[in-house]
């Protein structure tokens, strides 16, 4: 579909008035410039800088070459922009929206109303007609999250909203187990599918030695994201690794740091403050995998995974905004993934070309039959305990001495798809969930914002 939808968009297309596409065609060296002046997708979110460790991990685990590794990251990077563009465009009509194809290059966006149907098109996406809204299943998503709390789920260990099916996904080792958590919810089961399943998941974490850090005296788990807070260094983690007050050792063994704040279950968030021995950095298991930043991958795009264990593995997102029941409770908005992960891995980082996603929670399998992981989105650990993502560039282009433009968009803000913000006079509307770093000012990046 690469021919019709997003090359056409090139130029522009829109039923609304509002959505000018940028082509999506190749790696983002391979990019033509912007007809405006202003960054790709591809460029604001530095698909080029995706690691080799990545890019191997990729070619290995979906069956690409390193050119159309390449070539699928700036879609997947494109992509987001047209769906945030398109979602703003079609409103409370708006049902979710996937990316297919070996090289990401099909990106499909649900409606509930017919109407919407020309104007997806005319943006750069096929469009499928639902009849459930994504608000109205996220809407009963959190009502099964909330009679989680009060009833047994371990029969019934995963739901999630799934936007290809337009259904809210329960997967249970009996079909019974999964009517009666719908019933104490009481959720409408003309939005629910049932899947059986004989997935257990539990927490990524071991006892055995190894490298990335220690809690206390000898449970591992890896390293999600450097990050800092203020003049403090530290990184995000798993929640379940270690409580507040635990203290860290390094993969050498040498005093490292103490979890500052942590939420298991519920969430499964923490982050660890290190002493002034340790030095945040942007990259990933110390390699030269490099973080440019924060930006949510689409479902269907490619993501990988660098834990202590296993090393890099990759895989697909399969649904955002999922609930998973591990034995010490359930866990709610997490992303559940097809990369495989085991013991040792938790914390460790989720990575989607060179934008942080997540830090390992749990999940079922393992390296060797395959498996499935969830993790827990960065975002919302970086707005929670007040955190800057350490990333390798300030932004797609030099920020300079913008002086004083006025407005209430601000870096280091974590602002979700819809927010809306001023900046320099001017009003706009925040396309993709991402942390605001300088140099990503809303007129510097058309992925990103769009101006109402």
């Amino acid at each position: 579909m690469l021919h019709r939808q997003f090359r056409a968009a090139c130029a522009a297309a829109t039923a609304t008035g509002a959505l000018l596409v940028a082509g999506l065609s190749g790696s983002a060296s391979a990019l033509p410039p912007s007809s405006s002046g202003a960054a790709t997708a591809a460029e604001t979110l530095r698909t080029d800088a995706a690691p080799p460790g990545l890019l191997a991990a990729l070619q290995r685990d979906l069956g690409l070459d390193r050119r159309q590794a390449e070539v699928r990251l700036a879609h997947e990077a494109e992509a987001g922009a047209t769906t945030g563009r398109l979602r703003a465009a079609v409103g409370a009509h708006y049902a979710g929206a996937w990316v297919s194809g070996t090289l990401s290059d099909t990106l499909t966006v649900a409606t509930t109303d017919p109407a919407d149907v020309r104007a997806i098109r005319a943006g750069g996406a096929d469009a499928v007609v639902v009849d459930h809204s994504l608000s109205a299943l996220d809407a009963a998503k959190a009502r099964l999250d909330r009679a989680a709390a009060r009833h047994g789920t371990t029969a019934a260990p995963v739901w999630y909203v799934d936007v290809r099916t337009n259904t809210l996904t329960v997967e249970a080792i009996s079909a019974e187990s999964a009517r009666s958590l719908l019933r104490a919810a009481h959720v409408d089961t003309s939005l629910t599918r049932i899947v059986r399943t004989t997935e257990r998941p539990r927490p990524l974490y071991d006892l055995r030695g190894g490298d990335a850090y220690y809690i206390g005296s000898g449970s591992r788990c890896s390293i999600g994201f450097p990050v800092t807070r203020g003049t403090q260094q530290g990184f995000a983690t798993a929640g379940h690794c270690g409580r507040a007050g635990s203290t860290t050792t390094g993969s050498n063994r040498v005093a490292q740091g103490t979890f500052q704040a942590s939420v298991f279950p519920g969430n499964d968030m923490a982050w660890v403050a290190t002493n002034a021995n340790w030095t945040a950095t942007p990259y990933v298991n110390g390699s030269s995998a490099q973080v440019a930043g924060s930006t949510q991958a689409a479902v269907g795009s490619s993501v990988c995974r660098s834990g202590s264990t296993t090393g890099w593995h990759c895989g697909t997102v399969q649904q955002l905004n999922s609930s998973v029941t591990y034995q010490e409770g359930t866990v709610a908005g997490v992303t559940r993934t097809s990369v495989c992960a085991e013991p040792g891995d938790s914390g460790g980082s989720f990575i989607s070309g060179s934008q942080a996603q997540g830090v390992t929670s749990g999940g079922s399998g393992n390296c060797t039959s395959g498996g499935t992981t969830y993790f827990q989105p960065i975002n919302p650990i970086l707005q929670n305990y007040g955190l800057t993502l350490k990333t390798t560039t300030s932004g797609p282009s030099d920020p300079g001495d913008p002086g004083d433009p006025g407005g209430t968009w601000a870096a280091g803000t974590v602002y979700q798809a819809g927010a809306t913000v001023t900046y320099g006079g001017a009003a706009y509307r925040c396309l993709q969930t991402h942390q605001a770093q300088p140099g990503w000012e809303p007129p510097n990046t058309p992925a990103l914002w769009q101006r109402t």
